[in-house]
């Protein structure tokens, strides 16, 4: 190691009694401008480290800028001996010996998947979910990362666009709490621990809006929406202590994400008071250019740098431009010095000035990555995120003997799709298949069939999938088999590569292979349990009208099948509810319970003139908040403490929970409000609490919450909080549409 290198490291290791703020200071001194930008650098991975120097091309000018300290974080790289290698080279080659921050996309799960988020969003555990985000935090850093590019908290009320199976759904409330708990997760009450990686909470902001669900697009809301929708997931990470940011691929009032210093120094950095650091989305300094921003790269770089983009990701930008722009006086160093020192202090909280090494621990990698604690966490998770859709004439739970049962769908057998999207780590077919989990139970006899052929070729993260349009072999042979069972369950829904980024959809139905497969063997034998893979809300209107029992299974990772299984067969009473609404047709989408009333929501005169549409009913297919169990709940007594509130007190409310059923079964009580006149006008429904409550059967419980001056305000246009006097309703039950309500006023 370098003597200055040495010398560093020393003093960040020795002088304990210092504050992380005066090492930073202290380092800082030391740095030239050139070591400064390189901290604001972040290359992907780009050769196996452990053997040859790369010679030619992007991969040397990497390797060169590594050796001179001018890389400050590398994504992608994984595994202890890789880690080990390149950050030996940052801390023992270069001048400072600054250690690396290894970024990695921990989406849901490492090697061992859990459900997609939005999945996880469904089982409305906040406990469960971040246990999970712990799991995964406990396999990536045994492997050598301490950094995840998550959680998504991009509110989605638009299911075409495809990330929409990476955030927590449509409602700002559930959102902001899932937010917290995944931060909680990955990050656990001590950064500097081994087995705790840093969040990132992106992308920061309004992604989830783009116009017409396409990836990458354009987005255009009002300031009301931007405030009461899309911030409140990333304020909460950021009260939770989130220590990174994402920005956004999209613009938003004219200005790219990247370059926004509304967003990035005004609110987060300025009114959020946020001390962490803000990371770019993938090159995306350089779309400011394609956007028609930035007239250029140094452009770009300014524009970037000012508004608050503390470090560039794979976009070559800053390393190129930046420190030029500071020689040339056109950036003030000190604008470089903010950025640093946020990055540094990531760094330092992580302990990898004390150790750079500490994530690379070769025995610990072996004992943890595909442990049997991690599949029996993700299992839990799985089961807890499944949606009873429908269950008409209760034929679920499925019988354990004597009856012969058909298994039909390409997706039945698949180990591949059911891991879903954003599972870089994962090893190809490791999921557990639906098929492999029904033969576990040996009562009943097991007929499979695949029927047709869902899609053509491989599927993978880069390319599109191919799907099956025209191929109707083997439908003749499920419809046989269909005829000859008892029960027929059907695995249909969307490859696990049909959702995630750059996997925007126009049509929600299931795709007309499928969709034939359903039909023609419900001819046969109505007597039909379909179970759903997707990424996101389908659109399945005649298999509502048609079909007896509907389960809403995801991609739920790498226990899939012992999952689905053990709902099906009623070892595992199903409690997940809807995070997102599921549409009649793709004409509804952006459709989502919190929406405004209108001056015109009924039709009250009897014409044509009210907000509806002419062809279908305006109401969802299946509302937010929905989810069956195999037994039943009753609400009752919902009780206030009062009928008059001055501003500032608690309204505590109550209700009486009962399950009406025969057998024990989860429930999410759901408390939703409505502010009836305020000066900014407030939606029909807003949710405002909610809790999983157990129950056995004829068991009865009263609920508590208590609503007080951060659940009954809002934000105005100008983004102030503020908590207005008038008339409200609480609403309380099952789902979104619930009726019980009650009523209570707000006084200065």
């Amino acid at each position: 190691m370098p003597f200055i290198a040495c010398q560093a490291q020393k003093t960040f290791q020795m002088k304990n009694k210092n504050t992380f703020e005066q090492k930073i200071k202290v380092l800082l001194k030391q740095m030239t401008i050139e070591e400064k930008v390189g901290q604001m650098n972040q290359y992907n991975g780009f050769w196996d480290v452990t053997g040859p120097a790369p010679e030619g091309g992007s991969a040397e000018k990497k390797y060169e800028h590594l050796r001179k300290g001018w890389v400050g974080s590398m994504l992608t790289v994984r595994g202890v001996e890789q880690v080990r290698a390149v950050q030996k080279i940052a801390v023992e080659e270069t001048r400072l010996g600054i250690p690396l921050i290894i970024g990695f996309d921990v989406i849901h799960g490492y090697k061992t998947l859990s459900p997609i988020p939005l999945a996880e969003a469904a089982s409305w555990d906040l406990n469960a979910i971040k246990k999970s985000a712990e799991t995964a935090a406990a396999e990536a850093s045994a492997s050598g990362i301490n950094w995840t590019f998550g959680p998504m908290v991009d509110i989605s009320r638009d299911a075409r666009w495809g990330r929409s199976m990476e955030g927590a759904g449509e409602d700002p409330f559930l959102g902001s709490k899932i937010a917290v708990a995944r931060v909680q997760g990955f990050q656990g009450d001590d950064l500097s621990s081994p087995t705790t990686i840093a969040a990132c909470a992106k992308h920061f902001a309004a992604y989830g809006f783009s116009e017409s669900g396409k990836e990458y697009n354009t987005v255009d809301i009002g300031t009301s929406t931007l405030h009461n929708i899309v911030l409140p997931p990333f304020k909460a990470a950021v009260d939770a202590g989130v220590r990174t940011l994402m920005n956004s691929f999209n613009e938003l009032n004219g200005v790219p994400a990247t370059g926004n210093v509304y967003l990035q120094r005004d609110i987060l950095k300025g009114k959020w008071g946020f001390n962490g650091f803000v990371i770019s989305d993938w090159a995306s300094l350089n779309e400011m250019i394609t956007w028609g921003h930035a007239k250029n790269k140094r452009e770009a770089a300014r524009l970037a740098a000012l508004a608050g983009s503390d470090m560039d990701m794979e976009g070559y930008v800053y390393i190129e431009e930046l420190a030029q722009l500071v020689k040339d006086g056109v950036i003030q160093e000190a604008i470089l010095d903010d950025a640093v020192s946020r990055i540094l202090r990531v760094k330092f909280e992580l302990g990898l000035f004390d150790d750079p090494y500490k994530y690379c621990d070769e025995k610990r990698e072996k004992e943890t990555v595909g442990s049997k604690k991690a599949h029996e966490a993700v299992l839990d998770m799985a089961k807890k995120s499944i949606v009873l859709l429908k269950n008409q004439n209760k034929i679920l739970p499925l019988k354990k003997e004597g009856q012969k049962i058909a298994l039909i769908g390409a997706l039945a057998s698949d180990k591949n799709s059911p891991l879903g999207s954003w599972r870089i780590a994962a090893e190809n077919n490791t999921a557990v298949s639906v098929l492999e989990g029904m033969q576990q139970y040996k009562g009943n006899e097991l007929l499979f069939e695949k029927g047709s052929e869902f899609f053509i070729g491989d599927s993978n993260f880069l390319q599109e999938v191919k799907i099956n349009t025209s191929n109707k072999s083997g439908v003749k042979e499920a419809v046989a088999t269909a005829k000859k069972a008892d029960v027929v369950v059907m695995v249909l829904g969307e490859n696990g590569f049909q959702s995630g980024e750059g996997r925007s959809r126009t049509e929600l139905d299931l795709p007309a292979i499928q969709q034939e497969l359903l039909e023609e063997v419900y001819k046969v034998n109505p007597n039909i349990v379909l179970v759903l893979n997707s990424g996101r809300p389908l659109s399945i209107n005649w298999a509502d009208k048609h079909i007896p029992a509907i389960v809403e299974a995801w991609h739920l990772g790498t226990e899939t099948g012992n999952a689905v299984a053990q709902v099906l067969y009623g070892d595992y009473n199903p409690s997940g509810k809807l995070p997102m609404t599921f549409p009649r047709n793709v004409g509804q989408v952006p459709i989502y319970y919190n929406y405004k009333n209108t001056g015109r929501p009924t039709n009250k005169d009897n014409n044509v003139f009210w907000s509806h549409y002419s062809d279908v009913e305006k109401t969802p297919l299946y509302p937010f908040g929905h989810g069956l169990s195999y037994t039943t709940f009753e609400y009752s007594d919902v009780i206030l403490n009062g009928t008059s509130f001055k501003i500032g007190d608690d309204v505590d409310v109550s209700v009486t929970l009962k399950n009406t059923g025969k057998v024990t079964g989860k429930e999410v009580v759901q408390l939703y409000i409505r502010d009836l006149y305020a000066s900014v006008t407030r939606p029909v429904k807003e949710l405002k609490g909610f809790e999983l409550v157990k129950l056995k059967a004829g068991e009865s419980k009263t609920i508590h919450f208590t609503l007080n001056k951060e659940t009954l305000g809002f934000y105005d246009n100008d983004g102030t909080y503020v908590v207005e006097p008038g008339d409200f309703k609480v609403f309380i039950g099952g789902s979104s549409i619930t009726t019980l309500e009650t009523d209570f006023k707000l006084v200065d």
